[in-house]
C-alpha cells in the first residue's frame, strides 16, 4: 500500500513538473525584452587554491615557523552557459559554489588556473557594465523608500547617453517588471526597523541589477531565507528574464522539485569537484546510469545534495568511496561531452574574430564625478535625516550647555581658573562628541560600499566627499548652539570679535576630531575596537592638553604636540586674553599677568597663528588617512588567469 502511494505521488509530482514546462515553452512573458548583446559565458578546467598556515606543536627540539599548505577550492570545474538559459550550482556548504560564482562575476582576488571567457572574451570594463551581481545579504539602505533606492542607482548605473528623466523612467519599468508596485512607497527597513518583506528585499535587489539591463546575470543564493511560496515567485522571475536572452548563473543550497525543473543547467559541486554538468531534467537518469537511484521519491536537488555529502541511497558505502565513485563517473561519461561543448563555442566565436566590433567601448564610469557627487548626497542626506534630526542628541547638546551654563554662571576673570576650566572643560566635551560620531560614519556601510564600488557605481572620492558633506549641517550646527549658549551664560569676553574668534576655533577643532574618527572607523571597521581606540588615543590628548599637567616630562612630552586639545585649548585662551593682559590676584590685592597664570603658562598665549596652521593640517591629514584606508573596500581585484 504505501509503496503504491508513494508512486502515486511520484507521478502526480512528475505530472506537475510536465504541465509546469508546458505552459513555460507554450506561454512565453511577453514583457521580456530582448538583451542587446548576449553573452555566452565558458569556464574551463577552473581551478583555485588558498594558502592556510599548519599548526605545527612547538617542542623545545622544534622552533621552526609554521609551514603552509594549500587547500584546493575549485578543482578542474568547466562548463558553458548559453544566452535564455539558467544554470544552477549545487552542493553542500564549503562545496564551492559561492567561490565559483565569485570568480564568474569577476570579483575573486587571487591566482585562478584555467580560463573564464565571455563571448570568448577575458572579463573586462565592457563585461562588467553589462552583468549583474545580486549578493546573498540583501545590502540596501534601511530607510529609503522602494522607489528611492532604484531611482538613485538608476542615477548612478545608468550612462550619460540618457537624460535624468529617462533614467527614471527605467526605474518606474524595473519596478513593474519585478512585482513592486504595491510596496513601491514602503521603505526598505532592517533588523529594528520594519519594512518590506523578505521576498519585496530580494527583488529589490534583483531589479537593482536589471536596471543596467545586463545581459549576464549572477546570484549567490537568491532564495535564502524565504518560503517556499516566495522563493517560487523569485525563481520563477528569474526565468522569465532567461527568456530574454540572459545568460543567469545562481547558487542555491536547497531548491524544492518545482524550483528544481526550471534550471535549465544544474552542476553539482563536492569539496571543489564536479559531480554533474547538464540539463536539470537528465540529472536523476544520470545518476541511475551510474547506480544510484533513491530507495524513496524524494526531491532531486535532496537526492543529488546527499549524494554530494558522501551520502549513498542504500548507505553501504562509506562518503568517501561514493564521492571518489561519482569523480570518476563524471570524467568517464560527462567530461569530454562538457570539453567538446566548449570546442564547438571556441570554433564559433574564432570564426566571429574577423567579424568588426560595432559595440562601443566602455568607459570606466557611467556619469561624472559631479553627478555622483550630487546623487550621493541627495541619498546620503534623505538616508541620514533621521540621526541628523535625532531629537535625544539634540536634547543631550542642549543639556549639558545649559547645565554648564548654570555651573560657570556669569564667571569673573578673577577667579580666573573658573573661566580657564570651562574653556577646557569645552575643549575636551567637543573632543570626545564629534570623534565618536565619526567612528559610526564608515562601518555600517560597508557592505553597501563594497557592493557598489565593486559594480563600478561611482568613484571612491565622490563618495567620500559627499559623505563628509552631508555631516556638515549637524556637526556644525550642534556646537554652535552649544557654544551660544555656554559663552553668554559662562560670563566670557563680551566681544562679537571674541565669540567668533570663540567659535571658528572650536568648529576647527571639531572637524579635526572628527577627521580621527573617521580614520579610526576607515581603519578599524570594527565598531567596538574603534571606539575603545579612539577613548584611549582622546583620553592621551587630554591629558596632554596642558591643563591638568602643566609639567610635563620631556620623555612623554612629544604627546603635546599631538595632542588636538592642545593647540584648541591655545586658540580659546587667545580668544579670550592677549599677552599682557592682567588678572586680581593675592586676594585682589594686585594685578598679575594671565599668561604667567600655571594652566595658561604651559600652553601659552602667543603662537595662535601656529595651532592654528597645525589644527588645519590634522584636518586634512586625517582625511587623507581616512580616505586612503577607505580604498582598499570593494575594489573588484585582477584576476589572474593562466
Amino acid at each position: 500500500m504505501s509503496e503504491d502511494k508513494d508512486m502515486e505521488m511520484m507521478d502526480e509530482e512528475q505530472v506537475q513538473v510536465m504541465d509546469m514546462e508546458a505552459q513555460q515553452q507554450n506561454n512565453p512573458p511577453k514583457a521580456q525584452k530582448r538583451v542587446k548583446n548576449p553573452v555566452t559565458l565558458k569556464f574551463k578546467d577552473v581551478v583555485y587554491k588558498v594558502k592556510f598556515p599548519t599548526q605545527r606543536k612547538k617542542t623545545p627540539t622544534n622552533t621552526e615557523s609554521s609551514p603552509t599548505h594549500e587547500r584546493v577550492i575549485l578543482n578542474g570545474i568547466s562548463g558553458v552557459v548559453k544566452p535564455g538559459e539558467m544554470l544552477a550550482m549545487l552542493g553542500p556548504s564549503g562545496s564551492g559554489k559561492t567561490t565559483h560564482l565569485t570568480a564568474l562575476g569577476g570579483r575573486l582576488g587571487g591566482k585562478l588556473n584555467g580560463s573564464i571567457t565571455y563571448n570568448g572574451k577575458p572579463f573586462s570594463n565592457q563585461i562588467k557594465r553589462n552583468s549583474g551581481f545580486v549578493t546573498q545579504d540583501d545590502v540596501l539602505h534601511a530607510h529609503l523608500t522602494v522607489t528611492e533606492t532604484l531611482v538613485y542607482t538608476a542615477l548612478l548605473r545608468l550612462p550619460n547617453t540618457l537624460t535624468k528623466q529617462q533614467k527614471i523612467d527605467v526605474a518606474e519599468e524595473v519596478i513593474l517588471q519585478m512585482g513592486l508596485s504595491r510596496c513601491k512607497n514602503s521603505i526598505i527597513g532592517g533588523p529594528l526597523l520594519r519594512g518590506v518583506s523578505g521576498g519585496e528585499r530580494k527583488r529589490v535587489s534583483i531589479g537593482q541589477e536589471m536596471l543596467i539591463d545586463p545581459s549576464l546575470l549572477f546570484l549567490d543564493e537568491p532564495t535564502s531565507g524565504l518560503d517556499s511560496t516566495t522563493a517560487q515567485r523569485i525563481v520563477s522571475t528569474l526565468w522569465e528574464l532567461a527568456q530574454g536572452g540572459r545568460t543567469i548563473v545562481m547558487t542555491i543550497h536547497q531548491p524544492s522539485s518545482r524550483l528544481f525543473y526550471m534550471f535549465h543547467k544544474v552542476l553539482l559541486l563536492s569539496d571543489g569537484n564536479t559531480l554533474y554538468f547538464g540539463s536539470g531534467s537528465h540529472v536523476m537518469d544520470y545518476f541511475q546510469s551510474v547506480g544510484y537511484v533513491p530507495s524513496v521519491p524524494m526531491n532531486p536537488a535532496d537526492f543529488l545534495l546527499d549524494l554530494a555529502n558522501g551520502i549513498s541511497p542504500d548507505e553501504t558505502e562509506d562518503q568517501v568511496t561514493v564521492k571518489e565513485k561519482l569523480i570518476v563517473a563524471y570524467k568517464n561519461n560527462i567530461a569530454n561531452k562538457v570539453k567538446a561543448e566548449l570546442q564547438e563555442e571556441e570554433i564559433d566565436f574564432g570564426e566571429r574574430k574577423n567579424e568588426p566590433n560595432t559595440s562601443p567601448k566602455a568607459d570606466k564610469w557611467p556619469t561624472t564625478w559631479w553627478q555622483q557627487f550630487t546623487v550621493l548626497l541627495k541619498r546620503g542626506l534623505k538616508e541620514r535625516k533621521h540621526q541628523s534630526f535625532d531629537f535625544l542628541k539634540i536634547g543631550q547638546i542642549i543639556v549639558v550647555a545649559v547645565l554648564a551654563g548654570l555651573l560657570w554662571w556669569q564667571s569673573k576673570i578673577s577667579n580666573l581658573q573658573d573661566q580657564v576650566g570651562l574653556l577646557y572643560f569645552t575643549t575636551g566635551f567637543w573632543g570626545f562628541f564629534p570623534l565618536f560620531e565619526a567612528i559610526f560614519a564608515f562601518p555600517p556601510e560597508r557592505m553597501i560600499l563594497a557592493k557598489e564600488r565593486a559594480s563600478g557605481m561611482y568613484r571612491l572620492s565622490s563618495y567620500f566627499v559627499a559623505r563628509m558633506v552631508s555631516d556638515l549641517p549637524m556637526e556644525l550646527i550642534l556646537p554652535t548652539v552649544f557654544i551660544t549658549i555656554t559663552y553668554w551664560m559662562g560670563g566670557l569676553k563680551h566681544s562679537v570679535t571674541s565669540f567668533f574668534y570663540y567659535l571658528f576655533s572650536l568648529l576647527l577643532s571639531i572637524m579635526v576630531s572628527q577627521g580621527l574618527g573617521l580614520a579610526l572607523g576607515a581603519l578599524v571597521m570594527d565598531l567596538k575596537a574603534a571606539t575603545t581606540l579612539g577613548s584611549v588615543i582622546m583620553l592621551t590628548f587630554l591629558l596632554g592638553g596642558g591643563f591638568y599637567v602643566q609639567h610635563i616630562p620631556n620623555f612623554i612630552k612629544w604627546i603635546k604636540y599631538l595632542s588636538v586639545m592642545n593647540y584648541n585649548f591655545k586658540l580659546l585662551l587667545g580668544s579670550q586674553y592677549k599677552p599682557g593682559d592682567k588678572y586680581p590676584c593675592d586676594g585682589g590685592n594686585k594685578m598679575c599677568l594671565i599668561e604667567e597664570f600655571s594652566s595658561v603658562k604651559s600652553v601659552g598665549l602667543r603662537g595662535q597663528l601656529v595651532a592654528a596652521i597645525v589644527l588645519v593640517l590634522m584636518f586634512v591629514g586625517y582625511r587623507l588617512i581616512a580616505y586612503f584606508a577607505l580604498m582598499r573596500i570593494g575594489v573588484t581585484p585582477k584576476i589572474r588567469t593562466s
